[in-house]
């Protein structure tokens, strides 16, 4: 019966460890490669072009792939004050969670599931090493936590995307005669949360919807087409 637990446990830990793995590989299996260095170089540009739309959307996806970069996050805080786009600010956990490159948090994740795993076995093998057993389920808890944390924080972000047009109308229904409900600002993130045709429904940080045309709008995470 025990042992059956153990095996409870270890599933759950794999399903998380798997999810956490997904997200990564679909960051970093986004055609075309991207490089940190490359977008921040391409975001620059397009900050002295006075495009802070293109500008947040690429310094953003460079931040996805180096998360702790200083030069890459104080360069995207600066353009978005100078396009007065506000930003919620991160607690204390999300920013150690998101600090981590989702990569590597993936495979922390599956070190920890190992390491938990060991642990909660060797318990039926015998009383030797405890301290052992206790640290390494230990560890193995903490990268477990590391990872789906950053998980759970990475997902919405797959939906997010940045506006590129500034006085992008947000529209009452995807047609493009539709009434105008509010207009976007250029640099402004939204979440993306349904799709018709060649309109996207977004919801705003202050939590208004309306439908968009998908060509003012940059995935922060590029869609795969296959």
């Amino acid at each position: 019966m025990r042992a059956l637990k153990v095996a409870m446990v270890l599933v759950g830990l794999a399903l998380c460890g798997g999810l956490a793995l997904a997200q990564a590989q679909a960051l970093h299996s986004s055609p075309p490669k991207y490089s940190a260095d490359g977008l921040y170089n391409l975001a620059n540009s397009y900050a002295r072009a006075g495009k802070p739309g293109l500008a947040v959307l690429n310094y953003e996806r460079a931040a996805l792939l180096a998360p702790d970069d200083a030069d890459i996050n104080a360069n995207l805080e600066y353009v978005r004050a100078s396009a007065h786009v506000a930003v919620e600010p991160r607690g204390r956990l999300a920013r150690i969670a998101l600090a981590v490159n989702p990569a590597c948090a993936a495979w922390a994740g599956v070190a920890g599931i190992i390491l938990a795993g060991l642990g909660m076995l060797a318990k039926r093998i015998g009383r030797r090493f405890q301290w052992a057993r206790v640290v390494s389920v230990l560890i193995g808890a903490a990268l477990i936590a590391l990872a789906v944390s950053n998980a759970m924080l990475m997902w919405p972000r797959m939906h997010e995307a940045v506006v590129l047009i500034n006085q992008t109308p947000a529209r009452v229904s995807p047609v493009p005669m539709g009434d105008t409900a509010f207009e976007l600002p250029e640099a402004e993130t939204v979440t993306i949360t349904a799709a018709h045709e060649d309109f996207a429904l977004i919801r705003t940080r202050s939590g208004r919807t309306g439908w968009v045309s998908r060509a003012n709008l940059g995935a922060v995470v590029p869609q795969t087409r296959g």
